[in-house]
Formats: structure tokens, C-alpha cells, sequence
């Protein structure tokens, strides 16, 4: 029997991770990457090194590839149209992955389908973010009728005031490309790379969670329960699964709502669809992710399937694995640098005080702020749980020394 070749386009921490999942299946991965330095790139075995916004070296890649997915959204879309053309399957497709690149065609999209969004529109200049942010709740943006964000901020007769939320409609991930804009004279800064603007209210939530589903060729489809994502300066610091107190018919809501979602964009592997949950009630699709995502990390060790070997499964249209958790709670913390390198010393006190502790580490050099890793904690008490998993990020970034 002949195993298949993944050709995953990105030499990342998910690139690194999706390969573990696939080594029990025995399925070989083939690897595109920036440098020979990148996560990914230390544990696959056949690298090719190379730009993916480069058709013919994405060509090249492709030669003994019985499918092609991604560690991120950023290859041109007519690169992979091209691929399609040349009789090399894509997952997910380029049409449903512009969707994730392209924040504009997104929110298009989106407001065709009648999901609901915060209020947004495309702005030219600093003075349409102006014009903009004083339009009243009635006017442009989602087919979801979503009012303004509300609270002190708001002006009289129900008008959207500043602050608005800014986004570069293409590239932006970790807090980059998003600017939170209190007057005109800010507003000028995004414009100032000379990509088109994406201006949207600043939601009034009171947390953020994320619904992620997997979907195969032949339309079967599987959701992981809700998730609480905390976001720290705009980089996710700790995910809790299930969200706590998330009603079960808000939580089936959301897990449907993302369901539709994959199936109406056509997509192919892990969606990650990030949400708000509104102070009065409501949710809104903040953002839509088309590979692993951070908020799936936890079913590593949480999940009866792994968001990484489902997505695995998915793009070979092999049959879903079970989504279900396997504790009452999980909790993921992202392990960040900071000035303390030597993250291996920390294991011995992590370990031997935690025993149930997962630990997965990325191979990257240890820079104050970056993503190097992250742990899994779960059991009983969500209090416990919470407390192990941030006890053990911070021992290993060196913020917490006992």
C-alpha cells in the first residue's frame, strides 16, 4: 500500500503539529518553508526551502503531492488557482480560502449569508473613518442589523462615535494589521501602507469564543465544543473548553453557525470561526481562520480527535475522528518568551509539581513576546485547572519563580 504525500505550505508551529498528528496514520508530509530554521522544518523529514508567493517554486513543491493545505492563509490565490489547474487538489480551495484572506471578501460574504457582524464597511481615507464612525446604528454594514457598541462612549441619537476598530484587509494576525482609532489624526496611520481599510465598530463584549468545525470532501463535518478564547494585547493567552456558562442552545447556535459557514464557503479542513458574545445577549463572527488554530490547541490532549488530525483527515477525505472532550475541562495557556531562554530548566519543577502537565513546545528561539509553545491542564475543577495551566506558562516564561 501506498501511503499519500500532505504538501503543508508553511513552516510553523501548526505545520509542526499536523505532522505529529499524521505520523500514527503513517501519512508523509512534504514541507514548504521559509528557512531550514522554521518550527516545522526541524522535524519533517523532506523541506523543500523556498517563497510561497513564488508560482514556480509552489509548482516545483507540488511534483509528488497528492494534496495540498497550509500552516496560513498568505499564498496568493491565483498561485493556488494555477495549482488547481495543473490537476493538484487544494484544501481548502482558493474560493473558500479568500475568504480567510481577504477580510473585505469575508465581511461581503458574510453579510450575503445573513451572519451576523459587527458594523463595518471599507473606508478610503482618514476623513471616510470619520464619516464612518459617525453614521447611526441604522446604517451600512451586516445583514445581522448589529447596533453600535453602546456604553459611555456613545453619542446622542444613537450615533456610532469613536473609537473604531481599523484592519488591513489582508495579512493581519496577532493583534498586527488591527489599529483601535480614537480620533481622525489616528485613523491616519493604517493608510499609510497603502493596502485597502476595513473599519469596524468596536464591539461592546464581554468575552470572545471560538467555534471550530472540520469538513471532508464528501461533505461530512464534525464541531468541537465552544471555546472561551482570553486574548492578552491582542495575542491569545488562554482558551477554556467548554466556554463556562455558555448556555447549551447559545453554545448549539454558535456550533451551527459555523457549520453553515464551512459548508456555504466550501471549505476543506479546520475552520476556526472566532465570535463575540455581546453584552446584550447576541454574537457576532469577529474573524475566520481555515487551517488549525490556536483556539483547537487544547484538544491535543483535551479531545478524543485533535484538531490537527482531524484537519489530517479531512484533506486525505478520510473519515472524522470523534470531537468530543475527554475531561469535563481543559485549559490551554500560551507559553511566551521573555527573558528567560532557557525554558528546558524550568521542566523539572513544571513537571514534577503537575504531573498531568502537557507540555508542547515549538523549537523557536525565545523572543520577549513570541508564541515558543503552549500547555494543556484538564480535570474536574475549573479553578484548578485555570491555575495549573497559567502557573506553568508562567514558570517556563520566568514571570513566576516558585
Amino acid at each position: 500500500m501506498t501511503f499519500p504525500v500532505v504538501g503543508m505550505v508553511g513552516g510553523g508551529q501548526l505545520a509542526r503539529m499536523t505532522h505529529e498528528a499524521g505520523i500514527p496514520l503513517g501519512i508523509r508530509f512534504k514541507l514548504l518553508s521559509d528557512t531550514p530554521q522554521d518550527s516545522a522544518a526541524q522535524v519533517v523529514s523532506d523541506v523543500v526551502v523556498g517563497d510561497h508567493r513564488d508560482l514556480d517554486t509552489l509548482r516545483r513543491f507540488a511534483r509528488g503531492c497528492d494534496v495540498i493545505t497550509f500552516d496560513h492563509e498568505h499564498v496568493p490565490t491565483g498561485h493556488l488557482r494555477a495549482l488547481e489547474a495543473d490537476g493538484i487538489p487544494v484544501r481548502p480551495g482558493p474560493d473558500a480560502l479568500e475568504h480567510a484572506q481577504d477580510k473585505g471578501v469575508m465581511r461581503a460574504r458574510l453579510d450575503g449569508m445573513g451572519v451576523p457582524c459587527p458594523r463595518h464597511r471599507l473606508v478610503r481615507d482618514p476623513a471616510d473613518v470619520a464619516a464612518f464612525a459617525a453614521e447611526g446604528t441604522g446604517g451600512t454594514g451586516s445583514a445581522g442589523g448589529t447596533a453600535g457598541s453602546g456604553g459611555a462612549d456613545s453619542a446622542p441619537g444613537g450615533a456610532f462615535p469613536f473609537p473604531v476598530v481599523l484592519k488591513t484587509v489582508r495579512g493581519g494576525y496577532d493583534g498586527k494589521g488591527v489599529w483601535i482609532v480614537r480620533s481622525v489624526e489616528e485613523a491616519a496611520l493604517p493608510f499609510r501602507a497603502g493596502v485597502p481599510v476595513l473599519a469596524e465598530e468596536k464591539v461592546d463584549f464581554t468575552r470572545e469564543l471560538a467555534a471550530n468545525v472540520v469538513r471532508s470532501p464528501h461533505g461530512q463535518a464534525v464541531a468541537y465544543p465552544v471555546v472561551e478564547s482570553v486574548q492578552v494585547d491582542g495575542v491569545c493567552d488562554t482558551v477554556i473548553a467548554p466556554a463556562p456558562g455558555l448556555a447549551p442552545a447559545r453554545s448549539a447556535e454558535a456550533q451551527q453557525l459555523a457549520l453553515r459557514i464551512a459548508e456555504e464557503l466550501g471549505v476543506i479542513g479546520h475552520l476556526a470561526v472566532e465570535l463575540f458574545e455581546t453584552a446584550d445577549g447576541r454574537v457576532l463572527v469577529n474573524e475566520l481562520a481555515m487551517r488549525p488554530h490556536n483556539s483547537g490547541h487544547w484538544t491535543q490532549d483535551g479531545a478524543v480527535t485533535s484538531q490537527f488530525a482531524n484537519h489530517v483527515r479531512a484533506v486525505l477525505d478520510l473519515p472524522l475522528g470523534d470531537p468530543r472532550p475527554r475531561a469535563r475541562w481543559t485549559v490551554m495557556a500560551n507559553v511566551l518568551g521573555g527573558d528567560y531562554p532557557d525554558m528546558y530548566t524550568a521542566y523539572l519543577h513544571c513537571m514534577a509539581r503537575d504531573p498531568q502537565l502537557k507540555i508542547h513546545m515549538y523549537g523557536k528561539d525565545v523572543k520577549p513576546g513570541r508564541k515558543v509553545g503552549h500547555v494543556n491542564t484538564y480535570g474536574d475543577d475549573l479553578a484548578d485547572v485555570r491555575e495549573r495551566a497559567a502557573h506553568a506558562a508562567g514558570y517556563l516564561r520566568g514571570t513566576i519563580q516558585e
